[in-house]
């Protein structure tokens, strides 16, 4: 099958090219032996087979990242077809720096100029034909994000192919063509232990003195000749430019671009102000930059509690309006009720309302909130913004001692609320300093990934109530992790990792227009994947987590005897009142024998509950009736102790008690605690657990009340106790799949082992002080 590689600068298409190009059809692997990932398609060029590869971005092919030693390794070792170079058209001069290297990897090569129609807005124009001259190579105009070039490009790859094009080889400088023939020939005599490398490319990496090319030479002792060769040309460089092999080579390649600039690129001498220098002026300002990203966080909260929650702009006939949020609970509470009314009473009718729909469906319902929220940030993404956030944030970052680039691995962890810390972990390999990367992936778990939102959205509309409440209280959740994070990157860098801060450097994309196609496709994407979360991994916990709150079963005798007793004394004090012409001597009889037939059957005491209930009310006839409400409370009373009794027996019970009498300092009981253990696994597991746990707990409150109002009207939850929850869950251990990625991204056990223990005793720690301190003052 035809393989096809895309390659490119960040920010310069690569991604939506490949996304035209392959459609869904594709699979996230990662690369031998590595962490770094790239995405695989299906699909069909001309009617042939194709394989495309989305390689990381990179601006160059050195090997000072893994991106980068990733992205030419597998253009040399998988035998690709073709390499499709995505360059940014209207930056042509800087994207041909990678072009030079691809080059000289001597491998087919199609140019795509994305991108065009900003160039054209610059004023520029691109003479195509001259550049395929120069190059050797076919290139094609593309504007990926309206999926216009996409057919020339199919086209290209496969002409490449056909007719065998190799791009033409690099002219460079005098200094650098009079060592390179000798370098070369020398390598071409050992061209095995170079792994068949191609010999023009192996001199330039040995004179840019490439750690691995340079190690792999090294292991070696016949090759005695290509290291004279290479200090010889190394002597002649230092003594005729004043250069190291490193930067003459470096200074070629930008030649090249530059010399290739000026023959096909023209562009108006006074270039119009183009609408992102406006816009950069004031986004990237030392002062007006912070202010317009406060701005920008609050219209992201605006946008996700108004639209997905507050507004009711949904019809459900009849005249009732209802909001996204709203639309979902009313689901899940029909189909609690569906449940109900045709599951026998028993272990699976509570599976699946108490675990299935209380743990899953307490995660879906906010599914609406997590979408609206993933929306705005593809809509930042997709217009250069958050790029901008990067560099305004770097100021504040490097007195905190983190890396410039680390910015990008906190927005991507949650630092804009919706992340998630795997991806952001992830995002650090771009970091070249080994110690920036491990403060960086340890900081990564306190920003606000996409699953502690729902634990947020639900404690905050239980006892923050109104739209701008909501508001407020999730900027300030947001400031509190970014608060966090830099004090504890403040402790890790001055205590545990200690080393010096390197520079950050960064490009800024052009803004552009989003389309609504690619916003909604990205947004799909990743909701999609909070949606399979919660219909895989959450929906094994929370049956997993129901399991270990309903058993063991505990001997319940004793409450079911005192259910009969209440039954007799009510249904005695009814013969004897105003209650008559309701309850007939024939009643009390058959009552009295039902009573005896159903002892030890709970359903049958309750089904006689609900009928003598449903006389009462409809008959209404005396004050009186307060003898039968009596009766119908301590039935609750005794239901209620049944339940308590039950979970506290339950494997679950069992461990939320013994913390207790830790976990109280922070005001949470034994129900919490359970929660709690449950979001080890993954954050949004709490919701479904504290849900199953109140469910369980619970027989007063209504079957269709949601988590939010149970939790209000519990007597153990108060807002203080809310908000210690929330910085709790903000801070403390991070969810298995990040600890996996700190292992995996680390090679160690020993970072995420410490992460699990720092950020649990840190959130703890806070969450002690704030219900502490908090309460005395309420």
């Amino acid at each position: 099958m035809t393989k096809i590689v895309v390659a490119g600068n960040p920010n310069a298409g690569k991604t939506c090219i490949f996304n035209n190009l392959t459609g869904s059809n594709q699979r996230v692997g990662n690369y031998a032996g590595v962490t770094v990932e790239f995405t695989e398609g299906k699909t069909q060029f001309n009617g042939k087979k194709v394989t495309v590869i989305d390689l990381p971005g990179t601006y160059s092919l050195a090997a000072y990242s893994q991106e980068e030693v990733v992205a030419r390794n597998f253009i040399l070792d998988e035998d690709v077809d073709v390499v499709i170079n995505v360059v940014d058209a209207s930056n042509l001069e800087r994207n041909l720096y990678l072009t030079a290297q691809i080059i000289e990897l001597d491998v087919p090569l199609v140019l795509v100029l994305n991108m065009y129609d900003i160039a054209e807005k610059k004023g520029m124009t691109i003479d195509i034909a001259y550049l395929e001259k120069i190059l050797g190579v076919k290139v094609v105009t593309s504007i990926a994000n309206k999926r216009e070039g996409m057919a020339a490009l199919k086209n290209a790859c496969m002409e490449t192919i056909e007719k065998g094009l190799r791009p033409k080889r690099l002219s460079y400088s005098h200094e650098l063509d009079a060592v390179l023939p000798d370098l070369c020939a020398a390598i071409e005599k050992h061209k095995s232990i170079c792994l068949e490398r191609n010999p023009l490319w192996f001199s330039l990496k040995l004179l840019e003195d490439d750690k691995i090319i340079s190690e792999m030479l090294n292991r070696y002792d016949d090759v005695n000749d290509i290291k004279d060769k290479l200090c010889v040309a190394q002597a002649h460089l230092l003594k005729h430019s004043g250069e190291d092999g490193c930067t003459v080579v470096a200074e070629a390649r930008y030649a090249f671009a530059s010399g290739a600039c000026r023959r096909v690129l023209t562009q108006p001498l006074n270039d119009k102000k183009m609408l992102t220098s406006f816009l950069d002026s004031v986004a990237c300002h030392r002062i007006f930059g912070p202010v317009v990203l406060c701005f920008v966080i609050i219209a992201l909260f605006i946008f996700s509690v108004c639209v997905g929650q507050e507004w009711q702009w949904i019809p459900i006939g009849r005249g009732l309006w209802t909001s996204p949020l709203g639309l979902f609970e009313m689901f899940f509470e029909w189909l609690a009720t569906v449940v109900t009314a045709n599951v026998q009473e028993g272990a699976l009718r509570s599976m699946l309302c108490d675990g299935v729909i209380g743990g899953v469906g307490g995660v879906l319902g906010f599914t609406p909130l997590i979408f609206c929220m993933f929306m705005f940030l593809s809509f930042l993404e997709d217009s250069g913004y958050l790029a901008r956030v990067a560099f305004v944030l770097d100021r504040v970052l490097r007195i905190f001692g983190l890396q410039g680039k680390s910015i990008l691995s906190l927005i991507v962890s949650g630092g804009i609320p919706g992340g998630c810390a795997v991806p952001g972990v992830m995002a650090t390999r771009t970091l070249r300093d080994e110690k920036d990367r491990i403060v960086t992936i340890l900081i990564a778990p306190f920003m606000n990934c996409g699953a502690k939102m729902p634990v947020y959205a639900m404690l905050i509309s239980a006892f923050f109530p109104g739209a701008w409440m909501k508001i407020i209280m999730l900027l300030i959740l947001t400031c509190l992790s970014w608060f966090f994070a830099l004090i504890s990157a403040v402790v890790i860098r001055k205590f545990i990792v200690k080393g010096e801060q390197t520079p950050f450097v960064m490009e800024l994309p052009l803004y552009h227009m989003p389309t609504f196609r690619g916003v909604m496709m990205d947004t799909w994407a990743r909701t999609w994947q909070y949606i399979k979360k919660a219909g895989t991994v959450i929906l094994a916990i929370s049956i997993l987590m129901w399991a270990s709150l309903y058993y063991p079963r505990c001997d319940d005798s004793i409450f079911v005897q005192e259910k009969i007793a209440a039954t007799k004394i009510v249904i005695a004090e009814m013969a004897s009142s105003i209650y008559a012409p309701v309850v007939t001597l024939e009643t009390i009889d058959s009552t009295a024998e039902s009573v005896t037939m159903y002892t030890g059957n709970d359903e049958g005491i309750e089904n006689l509950e609900n009928n003598l209930a449903a006389n009462i009310m409809s008959h209404n006839t005396s004050a009186e009736a307060l003898h039968f409400d009596n009766y119908l409370e301590k039935v609750v009373v005794i239901d209620n102790e049944r339940n308590k009794m039950q979970l506290l027996n339950s494997f679950s019970g069992r461990l939320g008690t013994q913390i207790e009498p830790i976990s109280q300092f922070a005001g949470f009981d034994w129900k919490d605690n359970i929660a709690l253990i449950g979001g080890f696994a993954a954050k949004e597991v709490i919701i479904g657990t504290l849900s199953t746990a109140y469910s369980m707990g619970e027989v007063d409150a209504d079957a269709s009340d949601g988590l939010q109002v149970k939790l209000k009207n519990s007597d153990s939850w108060s807002p203080l106790k809310a908000f210690a929850m929330m910085i709790f869950v903000m801070i403390y251990a991070p969810c298995f799949v990040t600890i996996a990625a700190i292992k995996k991204e680390t090679g160690s056990w020993l970072w995420p082992l410490f992460s699990m223990s720092y950020n649990t005793t840190l959130g703890f720690v806070l969450a002690v002080l704030i219900y502490q301190i908090g309460g005395l003052f309420v």
